[in-house]
């Protein structure tokens, strides 16, 4: 009997996986995950051969789950993904499985066939490790692209072309010129993969590219109102001006 766990956040992509599976009469469903602290508790109470995880889910994500788990992965990991075609040139190259949203059962029966022999073998998969070094910011290699979903299409959006993010429960949206994109990741998990040189947190829900400043007005309240080259405003909150001050290399 295969073991299987679900980690996903979208309810629809939950539901269709577990109608495939629950017609294979030799797979055990043990368990739904709705986020990635959800599928790293039940992972390590359960122990599943076959955990399918959705790449991008708020808070912890698919990545941030594997290396949670360090040496208790799961002999077989399908990865469930939104990514672009390089992303999944790299799932390929380490002979780790996939399946691209929107789900195509045919493709899923694929996965699952692989999956089921890998778990038959006994043997870890070889490339995840790998993949997970590959993939894992290096905190000298800052974010330079961001893969921004709209539908069924998948945007890089260049952090260059990024003026400022905006918080928004557990997605943010980046506004370009003239553009908005919406991303699923928190403000903070952004945050720590942005170069600090290039940009500076000036509210709990807003992150500003210093080089888009074009001036700063003090407010009565001892906030900042900043304006960008593109006439959009931003608050800066005094919460955040002494960090701005010393990113500047000024008082205000």
């Amino acid at each position: 009997m295969l073991r299987v766990l679900i980690a996903d956040d979208e309810p629809l992509a939950r539901r269709g996986l577990r109608g495939w599976l629950l017609g294979d009469a030799e797979v055990e469903i043990i368990g739904e995950a709705r986020h990635g602290a959800e599928a790293l508790a039940m992972t390590r109470a359960h122990h599943p051969d076959l955990l399918f995880l959705d790449v991008q889910m708020p808070g912890l994500d698919g990545l941030g789950v594997l290396n949670e788990l360090g040496p208790d992965l799961p002999q077989a990991v399908v990865f469930v993904t939104a990514y672009d075609q390089y992303a999944l040139r790299a799932f390929d190259h380490h002979a780790v499985d996939y399946l691209l949203k929107p789900v195509d059962e045919e493709r899923f029966r694929v996965a699952l066939a692989r999956a089921r022999e890998r778990v038959r073998v006994r043997r870890p998969d070889p490339g995840l490790r790998a993949l997970l070094e590959e993939l894992r910011p290096d905190a000298t290699e800052w974010l330079e692209r961001i893969p921004a979903r709209s539908g069924s299409k998948v945007t890089l959006v260049s952090v260059g072309e990024v003026e400022w993010f905006e918080a928004a429960d557990n997605y943010v949206r980046l506004h370009t010129a003239g553009r908005r994109h919406v991303v699923r990741e928190t403000m903070k998990a952004l945050e720590s993969r942005l170069d600090p040189r290039r940009f500076v947190r000036v509210h709990r829900s807003a992150i500003v590219a210093l080089g888009q400043i074009r001036e700063l007005e003090a407010l009565p309240s001892g906030d900042y109102r900043i304006t960008l080259r593109s006439g959009a405003t931003v608050a800066l909150s005094r919460t955040y001006v002494e960090e701005f001050e010393a990113r500047v290399g000024r008082k205000l």
